[in-house]
């Protein structure tokens, strides 16, 4: 039963502590869309995008209004695109216009953003495969709210590290095709480890295979509600401060159920899950770094940061699983540089370099998220940095990503405005040596033995 207490609670925490539902994700299979003429192939996702995602905008507005949550993003994620237009597109150009249908479809529903140009390669590229990956830069420099993300290694089939050396490429081409943003398309590009299949998230959602028709999936936020509700119990033992987190956890993944639920009952489509990641925005107190130094660091970065990510982490899924039917997606902390005050200020301290943080994606999501790098950073340097990441993932049976962006003509510790969601980042060192020879190896990097478990 819902009492008083309950409903000031929940009002605070969206008034004072930056609660939020970060974003409803509908997604929508387009494997119905595929066809041999690609003018036809466009026809289709145009019309079935505006038709199953024209109420989204209207129902998460009503939400907003009827139970005062805000709701900062509402998108919509879609079967990978090397499936769908794989027939159609006979060479990377082809697929730009796919790219420019989905970013029309995008402005019309009025949603923020829309994912699934996408390529899954964990083993090997089909052409189709090739093209899309190769098509990625001039489809992020040519649109404006369309996400792409591929996905290069798996527990099951290793990392492919011939496309791991290829992204290191696409990353830095699509940084010199938005170079005069900033190198803004690197933003809404992701490269993952055993990515799933119902991430609400950009720029790495897309709608997997597995799934349904069309889905109804939600991201929650609340780094200021978990900060706020440990400022009650500093000094005190591990023992409360894990209880503390798990409590505040099942509050705002409550929150999150609510409006999944609703949002499904409005639009007739079913809902998938709640993600249960701690994600930051640039708003001051909306921060994961900021839980950290509640829990006793002096900055994120510091000895001791990755032990208390993975007690947060633990946490929060203890106390989210609690409230939601449904829980998938990452559901992981997010440590996005750009997009958290605390830690940007921790780059800035020197507390935070780019090796910590790949230790601390051992324990959460996505370590490497919205890192602006130096512009000149080589191809191969890049995707030694991936390949990195895809170990830890490969290794650990999770899922690891790299959003990394190299902005060109700027150098360590200046500072890049990306805006909005997306805020600000300084600019980080990158290890000075290299590791040609490595990257330059074609094939794979074979699973790990406890893969065979099947």
């Amino acid at each position: 039963m819902i009492n008083i207490f309950e409903v000031n609670e929940t009002n605070k925490m969206i008034t004072q502590e930056n609660l939020d539902v970060r974003t409803i994700t509908l997604g929508i299979s387009l494997l119905d869309c595929v066809d041999s003429d690609l003018e036809k192939v466009n026809q289709n996702i145009y019309q079935k995008i505006t038709t199953v995602a024209k109420d989204l905008v209207a129902a998460g507005k009503y939400i907003e209004q009827e139970y005062g949550i805000p709701i900062v993003n509402k998108r919509i994620s879609v079967t990978p695109i090397a499936l769908v237009g794989g027939n159609a597109c006979k060479c990377p150009e082809d697929f730009v216009t796919i790219a420019k249908t989905l970013d029309r479809a995008a402005h019309e529903v009025g949603v923020n953003f829309i994912g699934g140009y996408s390529a899954l390669v964990s083993k090997g590229m089909t052409k189709s495969d090739e093209y899309l990956i190769r098509s990625i830069p001039a489809a992020l420099a040519q649109t404006e709210r369309v996400c792409s993300s591929v996905n290069v290694g798996s527990t099951k089939c290793g990392i492919n590290m011939d496309a791991v050396r290829l992204m290191g490429q696409i990353i830095k081409e699509t940084a010199e095709l938005t170079k005069e943003n900033d190198s803004l398309g690197c933003a809404k590009l992701v490269v993952f480890c055993n990515a799933p299949d119902d991430n609400p998230f950009m720029a790495g959602a897309f709608h997997g295979v597995t799934e349904a028709d069309a889905i109804i999936n939600v991201g929650v936020s609340g780094p200021g509600v978990v900060k706020t509700a440990l400022e009650q119990v500093r000094g005190e033992s591990f023992e409360v401060l894990c209880e503390t987190i798990k409590k505040t956890a099942f509050k705002v993944t409550r929150v999150g159920q609510l409006v999944a639920q609703e949002a499904s009952k409005m639009l007739n489509i079913p809902f998938g899950i709640i993600d249960l990641s701690l994600a930051p925005t640039p708003a001051i107190g909306d921060s994961v770094a900021d839980i950290l130094c509640e829990i006793g660091l002096e900055h994120a970065g510091a000895p001791g940061t990755t032990a208390a990510l993975a007690l947060l982490n633990d946490q929060v899924k203890k106390g989210g699983v609690m409230a939601s039917s449904y829980v998938g997606g990452l559901s992981g902390a997010f440590i996005p540089v750009s997009e958290d005050q605390g830690m940007i200020d921790a780059v800035q301290a020197g507390a935070l370099t780019l090796e910590k943080l790949e230790a601390m994606t051992c324990v959460c999501s996505v370590g490497l998220d919205m890192i602006a790098i130096p512009g000149d950073t080589k191809d191969t340097t890049i995707s030694g940095i991936i390949a990195d990441e895809m170990a830890i993932g490969m290794v650990n049976q999770k899922t690891t990503a790299v959003r990394l962006i190299p902005v060109i003509g700027k150098g360590v510790g200046e500072i890049v405005e990306f805006g909005g969601l997306l805020g600000y980042a300084p600019i980080m060192p990158v290890n000075r040596f290299g590791c040609d020879s490595f990257v330059n190896r074609t094939g794979r990097i074979p699973a790990p033995i406890h893969s065979f478990k099947n």
